[in-house]
């Protein structure tokens, strides 16, 4: 028999709710080698993340990993960190949480509780979850803030929230976001983004457009992410104006010796820089919130790399954080996947235009007769 947590006491004819719960990647307490220890050892031990045979991984993740990387983190993340708000991360997917729920709850009747977690690190899942339980929430759509499928991030965020649920008698009603990789309102978010960035510091002669980097075989296993980076960049690239010669799509954060899908941001910036480009701008399409792989690994290091090479002007667009398009973006996915949950003045103002259409029709036909 299954062994169901503790939930809290529940009183039939409670009014029901509904829930959003945005899910993002991670964040360590504190940008110290005691934080990082059990953020990355929850983070390296996820099997969706490391794809090698199980106690092989072990030995390399306790015996070495663990023993070197975590000061090695530390120091980068001190160099992002916000000595008022912290993680980064953190408080820009709070504060889009924050938006996200004003801006439902101008458009939506019903009543919508919005909260946040982190797949690895705090707020948990769990906890984010059992708030969600204990303020009546019993239907949740959850929306992983990545825009490209992959199994190492979507699916693990997802597999996170199934989990929760095992040990639950009165499971809530579940909906998900799989990808939003070519919606329109996130394309059009990321344009204006970089229109807005430009119209303030000019173009460059070359937009870099730098995703995660995943393992090679990923692909191979049929991992969709790969073509829905190239998409999301072409879609990016058309409603910018430009030309294939105007931009390119990479992959960064690449980990360990084997090889990941191509071409490595780094390494692009290094021949662009060697090639003497005038100006490069960068832009991380697949990050909503900036975080240490934005804010460090590409406006630190791979600008070091480009400048140190022989190149000219480096720029780094931000992520569209608390960017207005975007939470409007977010806003219409998240509507739309309510359908049939929730009841908007959207809806109202919908069936009443078909009321009137109809009633102008039955006019008309009568005239004809």
């Amino acid at each position: 028999m299954p062994r169901y947590q503790t939930e809290p006491s529940y009183t039939h004819g409670t009014p029901a709710k509904t829930g959003i719960l945005l899910l993002n990647l991670g964040t360590p307490d504190a940008p110290t080698k005691q934080a990082l220890k059990p953020y990355l050892k929850q983070f390296l031990s996820d099997p969706r993340v490391v794809e090698i045979p199980r106690v092989l991984w072990w030995l390399i993740l306790n015996g070495i990993i663990l023993q070197t990387r975590p000061k090695k983190s530390a120091e980068k993340y001190a160099s992002i960190w916000d000595k008022h708000e912290g993680s980064p991360l953190r408080f820009h997917t709070e504060k889009q949480a924050k938006l996200l729920q004003g801006w439902l709850g101008e458009r939506v009747k019903s009543p919508i509780v919005v909260d946040y977690a982190m797949r690895y690190g705090n707020p948990s899942v769990d906890s984010a979850l059992a708030r969600m339980s204990e303020q009546g929430c019993d239907r949740i759509l959850t929306i992983p803030l990545y825009p490209q499928y992959a199994a190492s991030s979507t699916a693990s965020a997802l597999d996170a929230v199934y989990h929760y649920l095992l040990s639950k008698r009165n499971q809530p009603a579940l909906r998900t976001i799989r990808h939003y990789h070519d919606d329109a309102g996130y394309i059009d978010a990321l344009a204006k983004n970089v229109q807005e960035y430009w119209m303030r510091n000019g173009r460059p002669d070359i937009l870099i457009m730098s995703f995660h980097g995943v393992p090679r075989y990923t692909l191979d296993k049929g991992d969709p992410y790969h073509c829905e980076c190239h998409k999301t960049g072409r879609l990016l690239a058309e409603a910018l104006g430009l030309t294939k010669e105007q931009y390119r799509v990479t992959f960064q954060s690449r980990f360990g010796r084997a090889e990941w899908i191509k071409p490595y941001t780094a390494a692009t910036l290094e021949e662009l820089g060697h090639a003497k480009t005038r100006r490069v701008d960068v832009v991380c399409p697949g990050f909503v919130a900036d975080c240490l792989e934005t804010l460090e690994e590409i406006a630190m290091e791979v600008k070091n790399d480009f400048l140190t090479a022989g190149g000219g002007e480096f720029h780094y667009i931000p992520a569209l954080n608390e960017n207005s398009a975007w939470i409007n973006a977010l806003g219409e996915m998240a509507l739309t996947n309510l359908n049939g949950w929730v009841s908007s003045e959207w809806d109202n103002a919908a069936v009443k235009a078909d009321g009137n259409a109809s009633q102008q029709r039955a006019i008309a036909l009568g005239a004809k007769q």
